[in-house]
């Protein structure tokens, strides 16, 4: 680790040169990319610079412990070399951290699609449980979310909801989120008390740039019609919804929830993209998931990535063994106390094996 960092470091240095050239100001460009570099390393660099210190400081202070004759002073050595040592551990972990293989996707905006599983009208109105989490995190963080799609049932529930939360680092976060979410809990339109199971699929996308995916227009069916539902704020009343079908893959997309059919073409394009992005990037993987089956499943019961049982106010993520009894501040929003060691185990795998970027190369 200590040779990859001196590695950063020189780079650091390299790009402080640079900066301060007056033909590299001059590319706005070149300038700004250079720029980014900068501040992303710097930390890294702090880091790095302490740990060093840190290393000096502990070798003197073990000599000292060594050669002193005091009780009182020995005890005063020790207790400032656990200090010392206990902040070199937080420094070499978080380094690690940073030097460990990043997915290239981490970065970017993510396209979160929710459906309705086994159940029925409760899963559907589950689904809308799990929109409002995936919003209220959303919000903490200082992401945005817009709605593109949106289908919704009597009681309100959703049948299904697309929507794109704009944020740096939202797809680091949420894809953790992707596959089928069971539910166990007393519906509301069941009178006898009984605890029903079902289910919801949640399928997180990576918003996909222009030169990632090219999409011949011949390729493309185009439609539109008058957004339907149940009513409320999200349907509007004139013909500006969107269907676009592609022909080589059969993936549709509709979006109705703005009030422009320009805006609704732009978001169904860009939901288009990331669907197309995943196939290509399953493939590549060596996994075909035409049908998407990788990310949310069939949908049935026996299939599940987290367990949210009311009764007991338990929360379980079936991958990682992880229960915690606090569904209520997880359904408000609270996802860190999930999310966090579902990160922690996959970087554990990832360096386990090597790391994927070295496997991908």
């Amino acid at each position: 680790m200590l040779e990859r960092m001196k590695a950063v470091e020189n780079r650091f240095e390299e790009l402080n040169l640079l900066l301060a050239d007056p033909v590299v100001m001059a590319s706005q460009d070149r300038y700004r990319r250079l720029l980014q570099e900068h501040a992303e390393l710097m930390p890294l660099v702090d880091d790095y610079r302490e740990l060093l210190q840190l290393e000096h400081d502990i070798a003197e202070h073990r000599e000292m412990l060594a050669q002193a004759d005091a009780a009182e002073f020995r005890e005063l050595v020790r207790s400032e070399l656990a200090a010392l040592e206990s902040r070199r551990s937080q420094l070499s972990d978080r380094l690690q951290e940073a030097l460990s293989p990043k997915d290239p996707n981490d970065a970017r905006n993510v396209i979160v699609e929710i459906r309705a599983g086994a159940g029925g009208e409760e899963a559907a109105l589950f689904a809308e449980v799990l929109f409002r989490m995936y919003t209220a995190y959303a919000d903490s963080q200082g992401w945005r979310t817009e709605m593109i799609d949106l289908s919704e049932t009597e009681l309100g529930g959703y049948k299904e909801v697309v929507f794109m939360i704009e944020g740096r680092g939202a797809f680091s976060r949420l894809k953790f989120e992707s596959g089928v979410h069971r539910v166990q809990r007393v519906p509301v339109t069941e009178s006898g008390g009984r605890i029903h199971t079902s289910t919801v699929t949640v399928a997180v996308l990576p918003e996909a740039e222009d030169v990632e995916v090219d999409i011949n227009p011949n390729d493309l069916e185009i439609d539109t019609f008058r957004a339907s539902g149940a009513g409320g704020q999200h349907v509007n009343r004139t013909d500006s919804a969107i269907r676009i079908t592609h022909r080589p893959s059969g993936l549709v997309v509709t979006c109705q929830d703005q009030r422009s059919q320009y805006k609704n073409k732009d978001r169904a394009m860009a939901v288009l993209k990331a669907r197309l992005l995943e196939l290509e990037q399953q493939k590549q993987h060596g996994v075909i998931a035409s049908d998407r089956k990788s990310q949310v499943g069939t949908g049935d019961r026996s299939e599940r990535i987290r367990t949210y049982n009311y009764h007991q106010g338990r929360v379980t993520d079936h991958r990682i063994g992880l229960t915690l009894y606090k569904l209520d501040t997880i359904l408000a929003g609270s996802l860190d106390d999930i999310i966090m060691p579902l990160q922690t185990a996959a970087r554990t795998d990832q360096l386990s094996r090597g790391g994927l970027a070295a496997e991908d190369d």
